[in-house]
């Protein structure tokens, strides 16, 4: 009779926790940038300054990057929030002069 190999472990659980908090990083970062993405649209509508163009992409160009860094450092969330709230308020700031 032929001898019968063990079967190769089976994936455990340190695999699914891994995947788990890849996605829920990855989750995080793309809700991070639909945020600068939906702060953008607001400039774009709402403030008439002449660079408002450069501001909105300025924007996203920051948040894309800002979350794409925190995504290296193991997801560190701070400075794209931080970011964030900054961008809010200077948008506000924009949007009330108008």
């Amino acid at each position: 009779m032929a001898d019968h190999a063990p079967s190769p472990e089976p994936r455990g659980f340190e695999d699914h926790k891994a995947t788990y908090e890849a996605f829920l990083q990855f989750s995080m970062a793309g809700a991070i940038v639909c945020l600068f993405i939906v702060v953008a649209l607001v400039v774009f509508r709402f403030v008439d300054n002449p660079l408002n163009i450069i501001v909105g992409f300025g924007g996203i160009l920051v948040g894309l990057v800002s979350s794409l860094l925190a995504l290296r450092m193991g997801g560190k969330w701070m400075i794209p929030v931080v970011l964030l709230v900054l961008n809010i308020l200077f948008v506000a700031a924009n949007v009330h002069m108008s």
